[in-house]
């Protein structure tokens, strides 16, 4: 009795490796950390693992060797292995996505590019990048996933703007505060804070800061 999968043709030799697309907004855009790839192309954070590696803790350990401080959400995405992908060994790809919170220090080394900008990628990371976008921003619109951009206290305004970001357009200011206030998943600090010449703005913060919730 095996642990695997018997019968078929003979295995081909097929690498692992893990990919992250670390997002974060900035200047009122959705943006992703990329690295040089050589002759003109970027390419994201990854790399193959050990043979004892975790697929997990070697994404985590990626993300830390680019963003230094912790993250504030992690999330496997998808696994991509087309046939010819990998360079000379056949390589399986698991992605994970990120998210970098609002005001932290840049990633290191490479830089950030907007979504809506990115230069030439190496083999399928566009595809890859895509994907992770199109699954931030489904996840956005059900999920308290948005919050975890902002780990400290924020104003509704900065709530918005973030949401704006992710998404690529402008949301109604009314329906929005009404929408979040509505579904629980943020809670007045009892603090405020003045923003330019307007009167001081609530601070809220994320009901369950610590976890990524359903909501309807």
């Amino acid at each position: 009795m095996t642990d695997g999968i018997a019968g078929g043709t003979a295995a081909a030799p097929i690498a692992v490796a893990v990919l992250v697309v670390l997002f974060s907004v900035e200047d009122g855009a959705l943006g992703v950390h990329l690295l040089p790839a050589g002759a003109g192309r970027w390419r994201l954070p990854g790399r193959r693992l050990a043979a004892e590696e975790d697929l997990e803790e070697a994404a985590a350990e990626v993300l830390a060797e680019v963003f230094g401080a912790e993250a504030t959400h992690l999330e496997q995405l998808y696994t991509f292995g087309a046939a010819g992908r990998g360079d000379g060994v056949r390589e399986v790809a698991v992605a994970y996505f990120a998210l970098a919170p609002v005001g932290s220090a840049p990633a290191r080394p490479g830089r950030r590019f907007a979504v809506d900008g990115l230069p030439p990628l190496a083999g399928d990371h566009a595809e890859v990048v895509a994907l992770a976008v199109e699954r931030l921003r489904a996840k956005i619109h059900y999920s308290t996933l948005g919050l975890r951009f902002l780990p400290r206290p924020f104003t509704l305004r900065e709530l918005q703007e973030v949401f704006e970001a992710v998404l690529g357009e402008p949301l109604d200011k009314r329906n929005f505060r009404k929408r979040m206030l509505a579904i629980g998943c943020i809670e007045d600090t009892g603090r405020r804070v003045r923003q330019g010449n307007h009167r001081p703005a609530r601070l809220y913060r994320a009901r369950h800061g610590d976890r990524v919730e359903i909501v309807r």
